[in-house]
Parts: structure tokens; sequence; C-alpha cells
């Protein structure tokens, strides 16, 4: 596997060795030996897969109390991946990285804790696996608003994206609760922007 930094510290493009021949394909999405080998250490504990239809744009999310890392990639269509930098002593703290991850290129995006994520269906529909450092706790998920200008975000959109109730409220950066990773805390303490 080959591992790319991003413009985001700890954002990381991971492209798996994929063995292709006339059968098809084969690759490994996560090995844990590997991974810590290329100096990545997170624990991952639940695995998600969702299904979505062209234009559905999911995000941007992150949890407070129970932060997760996450390990992203598509296994059927393309998205846009996104991720935002909400550390606040991050020297790239309010920027994004976004990247395209298909079932053609093969690329998993690693977001870690302190970082909102989303993505945007480019595809007809997009089936969408990730690996979580951590379980789902809807008391502290928070959004941010995929359309912050502050941000600016450049989705490839032609039209409005198809939002949940939740994505559609999000939280503009300048009011959003961001991580504090200089506590001694793992995660860092929580705090307004």
């Amino acid at each position: 596997m080959k591992v790319h930094e991003t413009p985001l510290p700890g954002v990381l493009v991971i492209q798996p060795r994929v063995f292709e021949d006339e059968r098809g394909f084969f690759l490994e999405t996560y090995q844990q030996p590997r991974f810590t080998e290329n100096g990545i250490d997170e624990t991952f504990v639940q695995d998600n897969w969702s299904r979505s239809t062209r234009g559905t744009l999911r995000g941007l999310h992150y949890q407070l109390e129970r932060p997760q890392a996450k390990l992203v990639q598509v296994v059927a269509g393309s998205v846009f991946d996104v991720a935002v930098d909400l550390r606040r002593n991050s020297p790239t703290f309010g920027q994004w990285f976004g990247i395209t991850l298909s079932s053609d290129n093969h690329s998993q995006l690693l977001i870690p804790v302190g970082c909102a994520h989303g993505f945007l269906v480019t595809s007809e529909t997009a089936d969408f696996q990730y690996k979580c450092s951590d379980i789902y706790h809807p008391e502290s998920e928070r959004t941010l608003m995929w359309n912050d200008p502050t941000v600016g975000i450049e989705w490839p959109l032609s039209d409005g994206p198809t939002l949940s109730e939740k994505d559609r409220h999000g939280t503009p950066l300048a009011e959003a609760d961001c991580f504090d990773m200089t506590s001694d805390s793992p995660a860092g303490a929580v705090g307004d922007a």
C-alpha cells in the first residue's frame, strides 16, 4: 500500500495494492500491521456501510465526547469525499481537503480525530464503507454547515444536493464546537470556536 499526505495534518490518502487479472481483482482493505508500519495506529471498533443516490450529500459530521477517526472507501460508484480541520490549534484550522473516491481507483481516506467528514455522491448510486475508531454516539454528534462560505468547499454540484434534515441545518464554523488537541485527554478538550 502507498500512503500520501495531504495539506491537512493527519488526513492521509491510502492506495491499497490491487491484484488484477482476467477474473477481476483482489485487495486488502485493511491489515493492522501494515497500517502500523506506515505510522497509522488507529484501533477501529465499528464498521459502517451506506448506499446513496446521485446528488446526496452526507455531512459534515463529527462527534465531540466520543470522537472518531475514520477510514473511508467506496466499494461501488463514486463520491467526492471531504475532511474539514476543526482542531483549533492546527495550522490548517477551518481548511478542507477533498478527493474523489471510487470503486475504480480503490483509494481510501484516513480522517483523524478533530476533523469533520462528509461526501457527495457523483455516480448514480454509491456504496460507501468506513471504519470508526469509536462507536456512534448520537448525543455528541455535530454537523458543520456543508456550504459555509468561510470554509469554501468546492463541491462538484450542478444543482442543490439532497440533504437530510440534520444536514440541512448544520452549524457555521464560527459557531461550531471545535477540538482543542492540546489537552491531556486522548482526543483533546472541546470548546467553542
